[in-house]
């Protein structure tokens, strides 16, 4: 999903002419900038001057594409949506099996990591900042959390109606589950600025998908049975090289499984 063609969901964008390739340029130019002010200031710390001043637009350019500060807001919230799901689409496209779902997993721990020192999620970050301050944001938060939700219940689906999971697996609780531990794991790892309660939370998460996968029935195997080893001696030089081996009896003599002279028994030991 590209940013660059994000589209407004707030009735105000929508009602505006369409953009032209360079206002709509201009536009997410003004959106980018307030994004950046947001992560590292929060929503309340932010304001239209300084996003004016980052955007390099005059105040009649920023109020041409918005009409107040809380419009903007919501166009931020939909574009960091959209960029959260732009830099997991490759694994939300492929979710298909456990192995892809851990892989997922991988790749968000990874892009946590790298992303630590500005912000380690600003989608969930804007969620706990308006919530209960911009009733209007809501609806554009819900819808942004949504673009994650669809593709992860739509691979679970997909992996049901594979056999990779069982028939009363709920592929939407299950979907909420994962995102409800990356988002709370994200938080916590925030807190303690490391990424080992992400792991944790989304190893849980993964091991109740993993819960539903088919059991094998009671004596089916886990494997093709092996077939029985054949045990071998390595061969000594002599008979390598076609030589009689030592000890072998010469010409003539009594063949080997000739019974044999009983052996003297030994001599008790001197007490």
């Amino acid at each position: 999903m590209s940013t660059d063609t994000l589209q407004p969901t707030d009735t105000a964008a929508t009602n505006r002419p369409a953009l032209t390739a360079k206002g709509a340029a201009t536009r997410l130019r003004i959106i980018q900038a307030a994004a950046a002010r947001i992560r590292a200031r929060g929503a309340a710390g932010t304001s239209i001057d300084d996003v004016r001043a980052d955007a390099k637009v005059s105040a009649s350019q920023l109020y041409h594409y918005f009409s107040d500060k809380k419009e903007l807001v919501r166009a931020v919230v939909a574009h960091e949506a959209a960029v959260a799901v732009a830099e997991q689409q490759p694994h939300l496209d492929s979710l298909d099996s456990i192995e892809s779902l851990r892989t997922w997993r991988d790749a968000i721990v990874a892009q946590a990591r790298d992303r630590a020192s500005h912000g380690w999620s600003p989608l969930g970050s804007l969620a706990s900042e308006l919530i209960d301050t911009d009733p209007d944001a809501r609806a554009g938060l819900v819808e942004g959390f949504g673009l994650w939700l669809t593709p992860v219940e739509n691979g679970l689906e997909a992996m049901r109606a594979a056999g990779a999971l069982r028939d009363d697996a709920d592929s939407r609780s299950l979907a909420v589950g994962l995102l409800a531990a990356l988002q709370g794991g994200l938080l916590i790892s925030r807190l303690h600025e490391q990424t080992a309660p992400l792991e944790s939370a989304l190893d849980a998460a993964v091991a109740r998908v993993e819960s539903f996968a088919p059991r094998r029935q009671p004596g089916e195997p886990s494997r093709q049975p092996l077939a029985p080893a054949v045990r071998r001696t390595p061969a000594s030089p002599a008979r390598a090289s076609g030589a009689a081996p030592a000890g072998a009896a010469p010409a003539g003599a009594a063949p080997a499984d000739a019974p044999r002279t009983p052996m003297r028994p030994r001599r008790p030991l001197a007490r």
